[in-house]
C-alpha cells in the first residue's frame, strides 16, 4: 500500500501554536507530513528569512518527538511541490469565514492544475483559533508577550531579535 503523504504549505512567518495544533494532529492522519515553508514571504512585515522559519519548526517538531514530520523549502507551485513529494494531499489551516473564502479560491485553482490532489481544511483547536502570525508580529513589534501564540523555539528567535 503506497504511503499517504499530506503538504501542510505557509509562510509560518512566525509558526503560532495554531500551526503546531494542525501539524500535531496531520501527523496522526498521515504517514507523512511535509512542513513546505515558503522560501520568501510577501507577507507585510515579515520577520524571519526561510533558514530561520525552517529551523524553528524542525526544532519544534523534534522535540514533540513527531517522527512523520518533515519541513522542507518550497519554492515552486504548490502542485508541482506535492507531484515532486508524492502527496495527495494539501492541508490548509482555517479558522474564520474570511480564511475560508480564500482557501476555497486556492483550493479550486489548484485542483484545475493537479486533480489528483485533495486540499483538506482543517481548522485549529478552539482555544487556538483566534491567534494569527500577523497579530504576532504586531505584539512583538510593541515588545508584547507573545509566549501564549507561540512556540519556545519561536519565543528564543524573537528574544534573539530584541522583540
Amino acid at each position: 500500500m503506497a504511503e499517504k503523504i499530506a503538504v501542510y504549505p505557509g509562510t509560518f512567518d512566525p509558526m503560532t501554536l495554531g500551526h503546531f495544533d494542525l501539524i500535531q494532529r496531520a501527523a496522526k492522519l498521515y504517514d507523512k507530513v511535509i512542513v513546505a515553508i515558503a522560501a520568501t514571504s510577501t507577507k507585510k512585515g515579515a520577520m524571519f528569512d526561510y533558514k530561520t522559519r525552517l529551523k524553528m519548526i524542525s526544532e519544534d517538531v523534534r522535540k514533540a518527538g513527531i517522527g512523520n514530520v518533515e519541513v522542507k523549502k518550497l519554492d515552486t507551485l504548490l502542485v508541482d511541490f506535492c507531484r515532486r513529494e508524492g502527496a495527495k494531499v494539501v492541508i490548509r489551516g482555517v479558522r474564520v469565514y474570511s480564511d475560508f473564502e480564500y482557501e476555497f479560491q486556492m483550493a479550486l485553482t489548484n485542483r484545475r492544475m493537479a486533480p489528483e490532489i485533495e486540499t483538506l481544511f482543517m481548522m485549529p483547536s478552539e482555544h487556538l483559533s483566534y491567534v494569527t502570525a500577523s497579530t504576532v508580529r504586531e505584539i512583538a513589534s510593541y515588545g508584547g508577550d507573545t509566549a501564549p501564540f507561540v512556540t519556545e523555539s519561536v519565543q528564543q528567535q524573537l528574544r534573539k531579535k530584541g522583540k
